[in-house]
């Protein structure tokens, strides 16, 4: 027996994988491989079935195609044998007449159509003897050679339980040669994949869709063809191989109460539980007919759109009619006649199972995917494994990954879309800070100009106003001198704020004791005994590196904003110093009027204000904001101006590098 999987049998078409993972949920013996997302067969490790074939919808998932290969053969000078398997009863029932299907095979130019299901009368015959021996009392059937590659390749020490009987197809070819001659090309028509790999007996295996496919490419129809009969012998009961129990119908055992000892089942989830339970058993006396697919008739040759229950109707309603018609005594002389026809063969192991990783490299995997308990193992098999450790295994392995686990999956998902989220704010935050940064570049520049055309006269009017006051003698004139001195100094003092807004003052860092330097601000804060400040510093390394003049500005302004928030109803002040080693944080928190959230993302902006006329300039923040940002640091606001919402204040945390950069 050769065995030609490593060619390739089964393929992906990666440009149709949509990674549904069905393929490796259906293939018994996981010969399929996820790699980048695509799912490949790996053919060292294929058995043949053709599983992945049949249950992937999107046909992502091919088999050889010999089509080529028998076109090739016709054209050959041997005589040309076809073997047609029993199950083209359930292929074929759009064609009424099974003799139209012969003459349309013998129309591609074959000299001769055999009936298989006479070989599996001679195979019949021979497992019935295995039956009735009570030398023989454990086997298992080798009809499927899927079967056959999977005890060869995954049970290796079941290999001398395989019964050394040869399968119906080949059987038939040695029919075939002794009828014809060995120097005949021989083609077995069947809906089976690993046919193909199962021996160099038969040149050329061709499962029904290619035949059909061959009948459309030469413009063959039943219509135009002449009806033929089988050459050669014709099978009895056997035909009825395609169907569980098919073989124990062909022998008369399969209501025979004797035959509790063979166990039947198909299926490629039912076939290795029953071969693991024949290894398990090693004392019983089991015989196993098996199948790897539901019964041949569910081949992944067959035509996808017939159903089981009708294709086992059909098939058993052909065998019911043939077994009617057929001469018997015919049949016996055939029987005879090949009696002493050579059906044995010999299999060898060919071990291709993979060496179980260390329970530390499963364990290791399993925690990578944030499985740390067994509550974690949710065994939901969306992956195609059965267990979380048969995935972990095949990771180990390099068969699958990670990725393939969808609660594993989802959660990278939402931690990613947080990490988006997180990603997206900062983003907003430092497009907000650009645009924030050129306002007040674009102000500066203005009240630069403006700051320098009002600072001479202002001087003058302060100046003349002041000389006026010292030398008129009416007090109403005096008064009304006074109110001009006063309002020209204000004015002074907005184009002071004016000036010290636009100059692009360089950072003069010095270290200085930063809570100190708090506690000093807090000392020329005005305050009402209304107002109760505290202070808490919660750093182990007190020296900072700022700009002391600059820096005092800005904690000072803030400390005056909170106070005069509160107003005369008082309330509470609280600075609050965090830090590590790379940064220091100041939180100011009041108990205040708070800020409405309509005016959050104007308060940066130079001459806004929400004081009273008179109060205010609109300068204090954005003086800050700019300090900020030239010590390299961030700062951010919160505040509530709702009473439905929660307690009305603002804070402000500002976080500094703790040394120049």
């Amino acid at each position: 027996m050769v065995n030609k999987l490593k060619d390739g049998l089964v393929f992906t078409l990666k440009d149709r994988c949509r990674v549904c993972y069905t393929c490796v949920r259906e293939c018994p013996v996981k010969a399929i491989k996820i790699i980048n997302g695509q799912a490949e067969v790996i053919s060292s490790r294929c058995i043949g079935c053709g599983n992945c074939t049949r249950v992937c919808s999107q046909s992502a998932k091919k088999y050889l195609d010999n089509t080529n290969d028998a076109l090739e053969l016709l054209h050959g000078s041997n005589t040309k044998v076809a073997c047609l398997a029993p199950s083209f009863a359930a292929e074929f029932t759009d064609i009424n007449d099974y003799q139209l299907l012969i003459g349309m095979i013998k129309q591609l130019g074959f000299d001769y159509v055999m009936d298989v299901s006479f070989g599996a009368d001679l195979v019949a015959k021979e497992y019935d003897k295995i039956y009735s021996n009570k030398n023989t009392p454990r086997s298992i059937s080798t009809d499927c050679p899927a079967i056959v590659f999977y005890v060869r390749h995954y049970a290796p020490d079941l290999v001398d339980y395989l019964a050394p009987v040869v399968s119906p197809m080949i059987a038939s070819i040695r029919v075939a040669k002794e009828l014809y001659g060995d120097n005949i090309s021989t083609v077995f028509i069947g809906p089976c994949v690993a046919k193909k790999a199962e021996s160099r007996e038969v040149d050329v295996v061709l499962t029904f869709k290619e035949l059909r496919n061959l009948f459309w490419q030469k413009n063959i129809f039943p219509e135009k063809i002449k009806p033929a009969d089988f050459d050669g012998p014709i099978g009895n009961k056997s035909s009825l191989f395609p169907i569980n129990r098919g073989k124990l119908h062909a022998v008369d055992r399969a209501d025979d109460v004797k035959v509790e000892n063979i166990i039947v089942t198909s299926g490629h989830n039912n076939f290795k539980e029953a071969i693991k339970e024949f290894k398990e058993h090693s004392d019983s006396d089991l015989h196993l007919e098996l199948l790897c697919c539901e019964g041949c008739i569910l081949g992944p040759g067959m035509t996808k759109d017939k159903q089981q229950f009708h294709k086992t109707i059909n098939l058993k309603r052909f065998v019911k009619e043939k077994v009617k018609k057929l001469d018997m005594k015919q049949w016996q002389a055939d029987m005879k006649r090949f009696k002493d026809l050579d059906l044995s063969q010999k299999f060898q192991s060919a071990d291709r199972r993979i060496p179980l990783p260390s329970e530390e490299e499963i364990q290791k995997v399993l925690f990578d995917m944030g499985k740390t308990s067994l509550q974690d193992h949710l065994n939901c098999g969306a992956c195609g494994y059965n267990t979380c450790i048969d995935h972990a295994i095949a990771i180990v392995e390099g068969l699958a990954e990670s990725e393939m686990c969808l609660p594993f999956t989802i959660e990278k998902l939402h931690n990613s879309i947080k990490a988006l989220n997180i990603s997206n704010e900062k983003l907003l935050s430092a497009q907000q800070t650009l645009k924030q940064t050129e306002k007040l570049a674009n102000m500066g520049q203005l009240s630069a100009g403006i700051a320098h055309e009002l600072n001479n006269p202002l001087g003058v009017i302060t100046m003349y106003s002041n000389i006026l006051y010292d030398e008129v003698q009416d007090e109403t004139i005096r008064n009304d001198l006074k109110l001009i001195a006063e309002q020209a100094n204000r004015c002074k003092s907005i184009v002071g704020g004016l000036l010290n807004f636009a100059r692009k003052n360089q950072v003069r860092y010095k270290e200085v004791d930063i809570e100190e330097f708090v506690k000093n601000s807090l000392e020329s804060i005005i305050a009402t005994d209304k107002v109760k400040i505290s202070f808490k510093s919660n750093l182990s390394d007190k020296m900072v590196e700022v700009d002391a003049d600059q820096w005092i500005q800005v904690i000072t302004n803030l400390e005056k904003n909170a106070v005069e928030a509160m107003g005369e109803s008082g309330g509470e002040l609280s600075i609050t110093l965090n830090g590590n080693e790379n940064e220091v944080e100041f939180i100011i928190k009041d108990t205040g009027c708070g800020i409405p959230k309509e005016n959050l993302d104007k308060i940066y902006t130079p001459f806004f204000t929400t004081k009273p006329i008179g109060k205010g300039t609109g300068l204090g923040l954005p003086l800050i904001y700019g300090i900020v940002k030239m010590h390299r640091g961030q700062i951010n606001i919160e505040s509530n101006a709702d009473k439905t919402k929660g307690p009305t204040g603002t804070t402000f945390k500002i976080k500094i590098p703790r040394k120049k950069i």
